[in-house]
Formats: C-alpha cells, sequence, structure tokens
C-alpha cells in the first residue's frame, strides 16, 4: 500500500509533466526533450551507483529515505522552477535515487519471500502497488486541466499568483507543489508503520 500511494502520486507527476513542460514560460518540445534527457543519464548513474554499492545496513531506511527525497525534491522544483535548468536539477535530484531504491526493493522482497511461493506473492504484490497508476493518469489530467488551471487563472494579484504565476502552465505548478505535499506525507507516514519496519526484522533473521 505504501508503494500503491507513491505510485498515485508518480503517476500524477507523468500526467502533469508536459505541461509545465511545454506550456510554462515559453516551454517547448526542445525543452521537454532537454528535461527527459537529463532524468535518463541521472537513472543511468542511480543504476551504476545502485550496482556497486554495499549491501546497506537498513534496507527498509533506503527505500523510504529514496522515495521521500525525489517526491520532495523533484516536485518542490518543478512546482517553483521557472527555466530548464531548474526543471533539469528536478529532474536529476528526483530519478538518480530510483534504482537504489528499486535494488534495495528487490532484495527485500527475494530475501523474505520463500522461492517456491515467489510467483504468487509478486503478482498479489504487483496487482495492489499498480492498480493506482491508471488512477492516477485520470486524476492528474483532470485535476490540472480542470481544476488548477482555471483555478489559478483567477487569482491575480494573490500570493498564489506571486509563487506559481497566472498563466498557462501555473496551474500544473501548483498541482506539482501539491503532489510534493501529498508524496511526503505518505512517505513519512508509512516510514513511521511498525508493520514496514518487521520486514527488515524478518529478512535479517535469515540471513
Amino acid at each position: 500500500m505504501f508503494l500503491s500511494s507513491v505510485n498515485l502520486a508518480a503517476s500524477m507527476y507523468d500526467a502533469a509533466f508536459p505541461t509545465i513542460m511545454l506550456s510554462r514560460n515559453g516551454g517547448n518540445e526542445r525543452v521537454m526533450g532537454i528535461v527527459n534527457t537529463v532524468i535518463g543519464i541521472s537513472t543511468l548513474i542511480g543504476s551504476i551507483i545502485a550496482s556497486v554499492s554495499k549491501a546497506p545496513k537498513s534496507r527498509i531506511k533506503v527505500i523510504c529515505n529514496c522515495l521521500l527525497f525525489s517526491i520532495s525534491t523533484e516536485n518542490i522544483l518543478l512546482a517553483f522552477g521557472q527555466n530548464v535548468f531548474v526543471w533539469s536539477i528536478a529532474g536529476f535530484l528526483g530519478w538518480i535515487v530510483i534504482p537504489v531504491m528499486n535494488a534495495n526493493l528487490s532484495a527485500v522482497m527475494r530475501l523474505k519471500i520463500p522461492e517456491n511461493m515467489q510467483g504468487r506473492i509478486y503478482s498479489v504484490r504487483n496487482s495492489f502497488q499498480f492498480f493506482t497508476i491508471p488512477v492516477g493518469y485520470f486524476l492528474g489530467g483532470f485535476a490540472v486541466d480542470y481544476i488548477f488551471e482555471p483555478f489559478m487563472s483567477q487569482q491575480k494579484n494573490s500570493v498564489l499568483s506571486a509563487l506559481f504565476g497566472t498563466e498557462k502552465g501555473s496551474g500544473a505548478a501548483l498541482f506539482f507543489f501539491v503532489i510534493a505535499i501529498f508524496g511526503t506525507a505518505v512517505c513519512l507516514y508509512f516510514r513511521r508503520r511498525k508493520s514496514i519496519w518487521k520486514l527488515e526484522n524478518q529478512e535479517n533473521s535469515r540471513l
């Protein structure tokens, strides 16, 4: 359920991402291409880091902290950023830790689940983990087009307009700020759940 909540935030991010890149402050296809290239490079670097790093003392802490860092930094920078340079930094910081998180998540699952049950457990886990993605795509697109963009267009001379502007894309910027708050709250909530940390104790007992 932790990962399904994170995927809800991530899929809403995916739905709103083109709006920022293509419409805010002169953004265009070239800007979106640059940021996507940076994201690809950061993911590759993160994969190399994950492959050469030693096993951490606490895989659960790494998983939680990576997701918290990714969601909070990237979405905040996308919300307040005004140019391709800031957006590229956002993409780099947001994605460089994801391969590290995935590597430790896979290690926890493979060390915890007996081999003869892995097929069944993975199918159930994937059903819970990924069912929120189409929901997030729908909510993200709907929220930006019909709620946040119209709302921001009416916020002239307000605190919100000073922070996010009123031009096209300002609603998406506010939406990214909301995603950052939501994602951070999710990570902090599940990070405190004892059931999450029991996975680590059970994993260690099998080593």
